[in-house]
This record gives structure tokens, C-alpha cells and sequence, in this order.
């Protein structure tokens, strides 16, 4: 699909980098860029950096990287043109129509038929929920769960039938085949034959923001294993940037959003009224989910498990919203194991007193450690000391609430208020030096990224350097598109390492053909993701360093002599295929075999 350049670069411009990623991403300044949470894969340490000169971000830790519309893109899982409409709509420019190209509209067709087919799931599980086949599961919902109808409907509640392949047979009577089927993660396809994922279990359709179904989780009717099971990942669903009940919660009034541990506390929650209710879909809590819900609130309650599951995930989870800067208070339920419970126990009333008298999560934390320990005992005093003086030291505690806490476990252990805050100070100063280290090794990291340049040396390292030189051609070629011809003529395509890489430049190339810019803009519209990733990644990791004639002709040797293993060894005698085998072993630090006999 294409539209014009300058309104692409229009689009761009008129959006920064800073302030679109820091609706999603907490960010701190550090020298000329930004830095924070990556929010495509899970960290404790921030490697995620915006630049606001070049109007880019990398990450050092997974690799992605490119501009403001990449960054909608891979956050939202959009196209490139729901994508540029996105950016497009928040800057005020009316956007031309757009005029696809084939392989844009084979992906945009691949994502309408994928949301189509989950549509048509979920109304067949609904519609099953209401049969007499579907009696187990509207009882468990309507007799245990005491859902009503109304909120059955409101969350598209359904069953899927004992039969292992009705939803199968059911999507074959509307036309799809297993080709596009197996892209969807309900059905089990192979030369054996297909059956379903979900069967003999009640659903739970997973909605994104946007209300559109993009996976579902499912429970168990009996004793079978796993009790629950969530779609696979797919080009629609991942589970690590999706929160359940979030379509609905994102709309509430309240400033602050209730988290729980799984799909009926969502659901029991919003049916009392609490419409601010959210869950992780069977995973545990990433830095990713933070940063999501950082777009709608900065207020948390944690209402997990009071069991000794849900403890635990709230103590994995009160850092990593921390980190984010978020404010967040811990929900005690005891003795009642879940909200659900505890509503159906006492009601709607005491529920929302429960949750104005909810604990700091630092206090949570430090009964949560004294609990672990005898204090009537010395070293059982000392342990909790230890521990407590941890958590005081971390992020999010404000010098005063060191203070306070500081007395109160002066009166707890026996130990001088003053001794206790000298030795939390020797934990802030050995954090800090940490922190400072890290800080030196990920600019040490951004070093060596941009100096991927240097020329590689001949052996070992052959299928590496062949890796990066080929995505150095690409980022060369981004830079000087009038060295096109000339890399084109000399490049040998099947010595590229990676079928992303080759799709890369074979759509630069493309772009020369077809005389359109040279840049990230017209590869968007005509890569799929990988290939993609790599043009990011390049351009990225060179932003800032020009690349020349010499670098190019460097890239383009060291691809002439990569040779794969199977052609280096290829007519060789038996004696020199030993003596190479032999080489590569010392190489690798191996040992030869002891000579028999």
C-alpha cells in the first residue's frame, strides 16, 4: 500500500518520538536520548532508548528499533496503514486514499480473515453455551459462579462441546482451509488429522482495546489438565502486552485500575460494579503489562490470591509497577481467598471499604517478610532486618517513609534507629554504584553496536561477520541509495545469512525499480515483520554514523568469502577435512580424541 512520501514524512514529523513512545513507556532522560522499560520484551533494567535528534528507538536487549510508525506498529500489532491513520488522526491531517500493494493487502487480508474467523469462534462457543450440550457450562457459570445472563452476554461467555473437532468441522462448512487455519491457534493440524484446542471447557473470548477478538482462554469442565489453557501466540494475540477485561476497564471513571489474577475475578468484579478490573492472561506480571496499563492510569490496586500464590505474584509484581512509576496499593482479603469470594460473602459495600483501607504495598512487602521469620529469636531479628532494609532500599520509597519505617523496626528487633538507617545507606550507595555500572555498560553496549563496522576476521567467525555485513548493506543502502547499481552488480544474494536480510534488499532494490524513496517508509509498506525487524535494526544501530564507499566494498568482500561449511569441505581429501575438523575443535576450545590403537 502506498501513500504519497511527503504525507508519510508529514505524519512523521508532526508526531515526536518522545511523546507518542512516553504514552506507553516511562522515560528518563539520560545525555541527548531517553531511556526506559522495553516494552516488546521483559527486563528488570531499563536498555530501551528514544532519541528525540534522530527520532528513533533501539533497544540493546532485544534488538528492535526503528521510527514513530514502527513503534505503533510492533505496540498495537497494526498494519502500516492503521498505523499512519493512528498518527495521522492525533496530528489533524486528512490522509489521501491509499493504493495497496500485493503483498500489503496479502497481510491486511491475513489479519481481517484471522479477526474473522476468532469473531465467528466466539459466537459459535456462545451460541453452544445455550444448548443441551452446554448445560455443564452454563450451570458452572449461572450455579457456581452465579454469573447472570447479562454479564454472560457482556463478556461473550461460551462452551466448547466435548466433540475433539466440532469448531474445526463448523470452520470448514465457512470455507477456510487448514492453511489459514493453522495460523489461528484453535485447532491441532497435522498429517494425522485436526481437532480443536479448546473442547469439554467453558471460554472466555479475549478482546484487545479496540474490541476485537484476538484469543481465548478456556477452563476445564472436570478433572482435566491444564485447569486453564490460552490460545498460543499469533499474529493478533500476545499475551505479554494484553490485559483481560482492559477494553471495558480503559473506559472507567474511577483514576485507578483493580489487578487480579484471572479471568472470573475480572468478570465478578465488574458484575458488582467494579468496571475497572483487569488480569493477566496466564502469565505472570511483565514490565510489557506495566507499561500498558501506564497508558490509562498511573493508580493500581493489587487484588491477588490471599493465598500463598497470589502473595508471591504480588511481590513480583509491586517493582516492576514501580519502575514504571506507578502508585500502587495492595488489597487484603483474609481469610477469603479471592474477590469473587469475598463479594459473594459480604457484597458490593464492603468490597469498596476493603478497597479504600488498602495497604502501601511497602508495608505489604515487610509484613510479608516478617511473616518468613521468628522474631522472638536473634537471628530470626536480624534475617527480617536484612530483608526489610532491602526493600526500603529500593525505587519508589520516598527518603521519609525510610525514616518512619526505620523507627518502627528499631522498635521491632531492638536494633538503634541510627544504625539501621547507616546500614540502609550502605545499601542505597552499593545500588547506586550498580546501577552506575549498568548505566557504563549499556552505553558500552551502544559503542559496540555502532561499531559493528570493523572489519571481522577470516575463520571462525566467517558466518557471523557474513550476518553483519549483510545488514550493514542495508543500513549503506538506506543512507546512499545512489549505491544501489554498484552494490547490486557485485553482491552475490545466496552468500546474505538470513532470508530477512536477502527480503530486505531485494525490496531496496525494488524500490530503485520503481523510482520511490529509498527509506524506512517504503519498506514498511512492502515487508512483513522479520524482514522488517532487520531494517530497523540496521538503520538503527548506524543511526548517527555515516557509512562509505570503503565500508560498502568491505561489506561485499566479506560476503564473497563466506562460504557455508558444506561448500568449504566440499572436494576436499579425508586428511584435510580432519586437519580443518581438528582446527575448528581447538578453535572452540575442544580437546581431540584420544588416537586408538
Amino acid at each position: 500500500m502506498y501513500y504519497p512520501e511527503e504525507v508519510i514524512e508529514e505524519v512523521r514529523t508532526r508526531n515526536d518520538i518522545v511523546d507518542i513512545v512516553s504514552q506507553y513507556v516511562n522515560l528518563k532522560k539520560k545525555g541527548a536520548n531517553y531511556f526506559g522499560l522495553c516494552p516488546f520484551h521483559n527486563e528488570k533494567s531499563p536498555s530501551f532508548s528514544v532519541s528525540p535528534g534522530k527520532q528513533m528507538y533501539y533497544c540493546f536487549g532485544c534488538g528492535a528499533g526503528g521510527n514513530v510508525i514502527t513503534f505503533v506498529m510492533e505496540y498495537e500489532n497494526y498494519t502500516f496503514v492503521e498505523a499512519v491513520k493512528m498518527l495521522a488522526d492525533r496530528a489533524g491531517i486528512a490522509l489521501p486514499e491509499v493504493e495497496y500493494s500485493k503483498e500489503a493487502r496479502a497481510q491486511a487480508d491475513l489479519k481481517n480473515t484471522l479477526l474473522e474467523i476468532n469473531r465467528l469462534a466466539a459466537n459459535f462457543f456462545y451460541y453452544q453455551l445455550k444448548q443441551p450440550s452446554g448445560k455443564v457450562g452454563y450451570d458452572y457459570f449461572k450455579e457456581k459462579r452465579r454469573l447472570t445472563d447479562d454479564t454472560i452476554r457482556h463478556f461473550g461467555l461460551g462452551y466448547s462441546s466435548k466433540v475433539p473437532d466440532d469448531l474445526y468441522r463448523y470452520m470448514r462448512s465457512k470455507g477456510y482451509n487448514d492453511d489459514i487455519l493453522k495460523e489461528t491457534g484453535l485447532f491441532f493440524i497435522d498429517e494425522r488429522g485436526a481437532r480443536d484446542k479448546f473442547w469439554n471447557r467453558v471460554m472466555f473470548p479475549i478482546l484487545d482495546v479496540n474490541n476485537r477478538v484476538i484469543g481465548f482462554g478456556g477452563r476445564v469442565m472436570g478433572d482435566g489438565e491444564p485447569k486453564y489453557l490460552n490460545s498460543p501466540e499469533t499474529k493478533l494475540f500476545d499475551k505479554s502486552r494484553n490485559l483481560y477485561g482492559l477494553n471495558y476497564a480503559r473506559l472507567s471513571r474511577e483514576g485507578y485500575l483493580l489487578i487480579c489474577e484471572g479471568y472470573l475475578d475480572v468478570i465478578s468484579l465488574h458484575q458488582a460494579g467494579f468496571t475497572n478490573a483487569v488480569a493477566s492472561l496466564g502469565t505472570a506480571f511483565t514490565s510489557q503489562h506495566a507499561n500498558v496499563l501506564k497508558r490509562y492510569t498511573d493508580q493500581v490496586i493489587l487484588t491477588y490470591d490471599s493465598d500463598g500464590a497470589g502473595v508471591k505474584a504480588a511481590l513480583r509484581a509491586i517493582p516492576i509497577l514501580k519502575e514504571v512509576g506507578m502508585s500502587i496499593k495492595v488489597l487484603n482479603m483474609k481469610p477469603y481467598k479471592d474477590p469473587d469470594e469475598f463479594i459473594k460473602k459480604y457484597g458490593r459495600e464492603r468490597f469498596a471499604m476493603l478497597l479504600d483501607g488498602s495497604a502501601d504495598p511497602t508495608e505489604f512487602q515487610l509484613k510479608k517478610a516478617a511473616a518468613n521469620y521468628d522474631l522472638r529469636d536473634s537471628a530470626g531479628r536480624l534475617n527480617y532486618l536484612k530483608d526489610a532494609i532491602d526493600i526500603l532500599a529500593r525505587k519508589g520509597v520516598t527518603p521519609t517513609a525510610r525514616d518512619v519505617y526505620a523507627g518502627r523496626l528499631a522498635e521491632e528487633t531492638g536494633v538503634g534507629k541510627k544504625a539501621i538507617l547507616e546500614q540502609m545507606n550502605d545499601v542505597l550507595r552499593s545500588t547506586q554504584r550498580r546501577d552506575r555500572r549498568k548505566e557504563q555498560r549499556d552505553l558500552a553496549g551502544q559503542g559496540n553496536a555502532a561499531d559493528i563496522r570493523v572489519p571481522y576476521s577470516a575463520g571462525g567467525d566467517a558466518a557471523l561477520g557474513a550476518a553483519s555485513a549483510g545488514r550493514q548493506l542495508i543500513a549503506a543502502l538506506l543512507q546512499s541509495p545512489e549505491k544501489i547499481p554498484y552494490v547490486r552488480q557485485r553482491l552475490n544474494m545466496d552468500a546474505v545469512a538470513l532470508p530477512e536480510m536477502q527480503e530486505a534488499l531485494r525490496a531496496i532494490f525494488r524500490c530503485a525499480d520503481e523510482q520511490l524513496p529509498v527509506n524506512i517508509t517504503s519498506l514498511q509498506q512492502m515487508l512483513d515483520d522479520k524482514p522488517m525487524a532487520e531494517v530497523n535494526r540496521a538503520q538503527a544501530v548506524n543511526a548517527g554514523h555515516p557509512l562509505q564507499q570503503k565500508d560498502i566494498d568491505m561489506y561485499l568482500e566479506r560476503l564473497d568469502n563466506a562460504k557455508p561449511i558444506s561448500q568449504t569441505v566440499k572436494g576436499t581429501t579425508d586428511d584435510q577435512f580432519l586437519s580443518a575438523f581438528s582446527k575448528l575443535r581447538k578453535e572452540k576450545g575442544a580437546a581431540d580424541p584420544p588416537q586408538s590403537d
